[in-house]
């Protein structure tokens, strides 16, 4: 078995110099194939307040260059275990939404065709629904955990059914989701309604709110949320809005009262042994951010997903 290819060498390269990938690792065309991609999806056209989020994935590629090999919470090296290489960006459509899904779909499903796991990068919440698409095309309908401020399962928009507000109900009505183990975490902020809350039951999810990751901490959530994963093929979707302004304010929509970054990370590390199958971390709005805050958050968010693939992956070599 070939050696996977991983980063740059920093005791070579300064990490300010070199390639700009994820992580500054090797380019997909410049492996021979990859046990995890990670690919952005530089799409803004769903959004519903502050646009910008099409920047997001340079930011957190940028952001990403101080990642170092090994990961001492997880006890893994995730780019020595399994190969990881940066895929690019799917270049879509910014006037056409309905034309930019299908466009994704089509894209993550030839990344995913030998077997790829993706971690991808936003743009909006808009890109979750064709992701998850390719998703369940592969595995069928998936267990969904969500962490956002907001429900994201909206109806429309202005008439619209495709924004980034709206995802998580368009996945439900086309049955790529298993509504036995769908969850919110990080949620909090005022509401249309109550008939929001009503209606996000009825389609299937339940809700961990920032408030119930404060008072019963990181260990506890994660523990309930591997609960109701249990061993179905899970999807993980961040939206980074689910962390406080404080920790993450680049981005469109923030609320107040939000996770920390500690919190988020220690949930993560939490579903080590889940059964993951993809992921995204999206919502990163450059432009409204901080010395690089939001962005330094979010690459850390990804490469504790990647750390989780390679957990997953060794356990699958094990089991055959």
């Amino acid at each position: 078995m070939t050696e996977p290819r991983g980063p740059v060498d920093s005791s070579r390269v300064p990490r300010f110099a070199g390639p700009a990938t994820f992580a500054r690792l090797p380019r997909l065309d410049e492996v021979a194939g990859a046990d995890v991609a990670v690919v952005g999806v530089p799409f803004d056209g769903g959004v519903s307040y502050r646009p910008g989020a099409r920047f997001g994935p340079a930011a957190v590629r940028e952001a990403s260059r101080l990642l170092r090999p090994y990961h001492p919470g997880l006890d893994v090296s995730p780019f020595a275990t399994q190969q990881v290489a940066d895929a690019g960006d799917i270049a879509v459509n910014p006037f056409d939404i309905g034309e930019a899904i299908e466009t994704i779909q089509d894209a993550a499903g030839g990344l995913q065709a030998e077997g790829t796991r993706l971690v991808t990068i936003g743009g909006d919440h808009t890109i979750a629904l064709p992701l998850l698409r390719a998703a369940a095309r592969r595995h069928g309908p998936v267990a969904v955990l969500h962490f956002d401020a907001h429900l994201d399962t909206w109806d429309t928009y202005f008439g619209a059914e495709h924004t980034h507000g709206t995802p998580f109900r368009r996945a439900v009505e086309e049955g790529i989701v298993d509504t036995s183990a769908l969850s919110h975490v990080g949620t909090r902020g005022p509401l249309y309604g109550k008939q929001d809350l009503t209606e996000d039951e009825k389609l299937g999810f339940g809700i961990v709110t920032s408030a119930d990751v404060y008072r019963r901490g990181a260990d506890e959530v994660a523990d309930q949320l591997r609960q109701r994963i249990g061993d179905r093929p899970l999807y993980i979707s961040i939206d980074i809005d689910c962390l406080d302004p404080a920790h993450a304010p680049g981005t469109g929509t923030p609320e107040a009262g939000g996770l920390t970054s500690r919190e988020l990370l220690e949930i993560l590390r939490g579903l080590a042994g889940c059964r993951l199958i993809g992921a995204d971390v999206v919502e990163v709005a450059p432009a409204y951010d901080h010395a690089e805050i939001t962005s330094v958050a979010a690459s850390h968010v990804a490469y504790d997903l990647i750390s989780l693939l390679a957990l997953q992956g060794k356990r699958e070599k094990t089991d055959e």
